[in-house]
This record gives C-alpha cells, sequence and structure tokens, in this order.
C-alpha cells in the first residue's frame, strides 16, 4: 500500500468512528422511553391462603407426642416464600405451609412398602416416597416416630421441598436402632 493511500485510509477511519458513535448516540436518546416509569413493573407476589389446612389428628403415644411437639417447635415460619397456615387439628403434631398447602404430619403410623421400592436419604434423613393422584407423599422410615411431607403435584421436586425439614427431624427425632437398608447414611 502507498503512502497516499495508507493516508486516505487513517483519515476515513478518523471521520468514521466519531460519526458512529454519534449515530449510536442518537438513537438510544431517540428510541429509549420518556418515562422511566415505562419499563415492566415486577410483578407483585399473590396473595397467600391464610385459611386453615384440613389435617387429621390421631392419638399419639406420650413418646410420640413429645418428639412431634419437639418438631414442631423447630420448624420454620416459612417454607421458602409460602407462609405457615394454621391447621384444623392436630397443632402439636402438623403444620400447613403455602396454597396449595404442602403439609407435615408427625406421629402417623409407619409406612409399608416392598423392599424392592426405593428410599431417598435427602440431607441425612431416609424417606419412602408415594405418588398419588394430586401429591407425592413422603414419610420418614429410619426415626422412632414417621414424619410424612406431601407436596402437591402444583410443586415440582418433591424431594427439594421435603429436605428442608430435614435438619429439624435430625435434631428433634432419633433416629430407630435399625433403619431399612438403602438408609445407611442417615443421622
Amino acid at each position: 500500500m502507498d503512502r497516499s493511500t495508507r493516508q486516505a485510509a487513517l483519515i476515513a477511519t478518523a471521520v468514521a468512528l466519531p460519526l458512529a458513535l454519534i449515530v449510536v448516540l442518537l438513537s438510544v436518546w431517540r428510541f429509549s422511553p420518556d418515562d422511566p416509569k415505562a419499563a415492566p413493573a415486577t410483578p407483585s407476589p399473590a396473595p397467600q391462603a391464610t385459611t386453615p389446612v384440613t389435617m387429621a389428628a390421631p392419638a399419639l403415644s406420650p413418646r410420640a407426642a413429645t418428639l412431634c411437639r419437639a418438631l414442631l417447635s423447630q420448624l420454620p415460619q416459612t417454607l421458602r416464600d409460602r407462609p405457615q397456615r394454621p391447621v384444623t387439628a392436630g397443632t402439636e403434631q402438623n403444620a400447613a405451609y403455602g396454597d396449595p398447602a404442602i403439609t407435615l404430619a408427625c406421629g402417623i403410623p409407619a409406612p409399608t412398602f416392598p423392599p424392592t421400592d426405593l428410599v431417598n436419604l435427602l440431607d441425612k434423613v431416609c424417606w419412602h416416597s408415594a405418588e398419588t393422584a394430586d401429591a407425592t407423599v413422603l414419610t420418614t422410615v429410619d426415626r422412632e416416630v414417621s414424619i410424612q411431607v406431601t407436596v402437591p403435584k402444583a410443586y415440582e421436586a418433591a424431594g427439594q421441598w421435603a429436605i428442608v425439614f430435614s435438619n429439624p427431624v435430625i435434631e428433634t427425632v432419633p433416629k430407630m436402632a435399625t433403619p431399612p437398608a438403602g438408609c445407611a447414611g442417615s443421622r
């Protein structure tokens, strides 16, 4: 490339870059909304139900009643962003969160299931999972007192909802002496 061509190219570049920058700035200024409120608003959270959730309250042995009261005293006030709701019966053994309600029932009869069924170790608590038409039902199988968490089908990944209860379960309900096979890592 000769000297005059190179000089012409440098001049063209020196003129084109500032002009391109001016065009971009004018376009942004011209096509941006005048009112900053024109940006889409973030949706407000849906109203949460506060009505009591219907739950059964079977009679508990004195030991089960003590363990269930201890468990319920350690439960969170919210399950993720779903507040705890009142229950119709068994406030010493039942809890509910959100709408549709995710429920926890303490002191239920121990689940029966085929020995070939899988159990899930979720944060060191062993759960058996069963599907119903409306929900996934997870029940502890390694504790002195059984705890059942029912997660409606409206929620994905039922185990991720139940895992929130693992630490309170570990802290308050002792592990049984001989848990089922597959629960070796439970605490």
